[in-house]
């Protein structure tokens, strides 16, 4: 029993490792042919095994999969070399109003404008761009505006695995992102 066990915990990190994107559990089990109790168990030896500090990467929940990346402790030696390259990196006014969008989702470019204070247009484009927002409906108001979200890309270039592990806001930080009253709602 435990060397089938070994048998799977092998297969599935094999499949972890040779992925590029995080992987569901569910299509852990469809590329496996393991049975889905039998893939949450493999996983659960899989992260206890790589927990050890000799492993300097290890299996983590990203995007709502699991994909093999460093420890979160060694990145700030790792991320000069093995990080996004510049191309991805985002300016201040751009991370500024992907927080904006991230913490009060779904939220219209107008109340993105009115709490920032200036033109969002460039910041839009270049974050729907780079796939980190997307549209995500539109606002039942007259004009019916489109409103912005966050994108699963968003969650894997910050290493989240759902919007709920953004650092929590203080009380203070809390009332910035209120969304202001606009003229279209």
């Amino acid at each position: 029993m435990n060397e089938q066990l070994d048998q799977e915990v092998a297969l599935l990190s094999a499949i972890l490792f040779l992925e590029t994107e995080p992987v569901s559990e569910a299509s852990l089990a469809r590329i496996s042919g393991l049975p889905q109790e039998r893939v949450n168990l493999a996983m659960q030896r899989l992260i206890t095994e790589f927990d050890l500090p000799v492993h300097g990467f290890g299996p983590i929940m990203s995007a709502g999969g699991w994909i093999f990346a460093p420890k979160l402790l060694l990145w700030d030696q790792l991320k000069e070399r093995y990080g996004k390259k510049n191309d991805m990196k985002l300016s201040r006014a751009a991370m500024e109003t992907l927080a904006i969008i991230a913490y009060s989702q779904p939220i219209t470019r107008a109340e993105i404008e009115a709490m920032r204070g200036v033109n969002a247009d460039s910041m839009m484009r270049l974050l729907l761009g780079r796939n980190l927002i997307a549209e995500v409906g539109k606002r039942d108001v007259p004009g019916k505006p489109m409103q912005y979200g966050t994108t699963q890309e968003f969650l894997k270039y910050f290493k989240l695995n759902s919007i709920e592990d953004l650092p929590k806001l203080d009380e203070i930080e809390s009332t910035r992102f209120l969304k202001p009253e606009t003229p279209e709602g």
